[in-house]
């Protein structure tokens, strides 16, 4: 059994033949964005349709005009979320993947050790170490001990490795604070656009509503005509019969 063919209209502004299911009809288009369009294109009708695309073009204008002159310049991240809201695009994406991805192999091993570093495990691995150390050399055993009191060569490597340690950790510090410029970048956006769009579908229902009041109104006025004229013009009563 062959489907049935899906209805068609024409769309307004790009003049095609769109199927109903992506257009949608004047009337439930919000009225700040009908005027921006009728602005743009003066013949633009509200009784007619509009696809979704074209609309969509004409909401991320909107909303460019809104941010800008509540805002002024727009930035880089602004201009993204406006194009994800044109063209329907998911903003999120996992940023610690990507940020993991484009590490170096210099990077990777400098938060190795960063972590190995600031953990308990260093900790006793080296308290281990240095009290091996001083026991070796302190001991009355050893006739020429290779590091004697005051333990100058202790010194000189513990030294060494505090400052080869620092570096280290302030280079994984500084990658730490990127990535969280990152997420804190991806969470503006994501929030920035969450707000526009129950902005925009916050007005689209108060619109949708006073339609259906409007249409209530005009049913409700049809109906109290209709009682007028039958109560000016009353029908014959039928006789009614009890059943036995």
């Amino acid at each position: 059994m062959a489907r049935k063919q899906e209805e068609t209209v024409l769309c307004q502004i790009c003049g095609k033949q769109k199927r109903a299911s992506v257009s949608v009809h004047g009337e439930l288009v919000r009225p700040s964005i009908v005027s921006h369009i009728i602005r743009i294109h003066p013949d633009w009708s509200p009784s007619g349709y509009i696809c979704f695309t074209d609309l969509n073009a004409f909401r991320g204008q909107y909303v460019r005009s809104i941010l800008e002159e509540e805002r002024g310049e727009l930035s880089s991240i602004d201009n993204e979320v406006i194009k994800s809201l044109s063209e329907h695009d998911l903003l999120t994406r996992d940023t610690a993947k990507e940020y993991e991805e484009q590490l170096t192999f210099g990077e990777k091993m400098a938060d190795r050790v960063a972590e190995f570093g600031g953990s308990w495990g260093f900790i006793g691995f080296f308290t281990v170490i240095i009290i091996c150390w001083l026991f070796v050399n302190a001991s009355t055993l050893l006739i020429r001990p290779f590091d004697p009191y005051p333990f100058i060569l202790l010194n000189l490597v513990l030294s060494c490795i505090a400052a080869l340690q620092a570096p280290i950790i302030i280079m994984s510090q500084n990658r730490q604070a990127e990535r969280d410029r990152m997420r804190a970048q991806e969470d503006y956006k994501i929030n920035l656009k969450a707000e526009l769009e129950i902005r925009h579908l916050s007005d689209k229902i108060d619109h949708i509503l006073t339609k259906q009041w409007e249409r209530m109104i005009n049913i409700q006025q049809i109906q109290m005509e209709l009682m007028e004229e039958i109560a000016q013009h009353p029908t014959g009563k039928t006789d009614m019969k009890p059943k036995p």
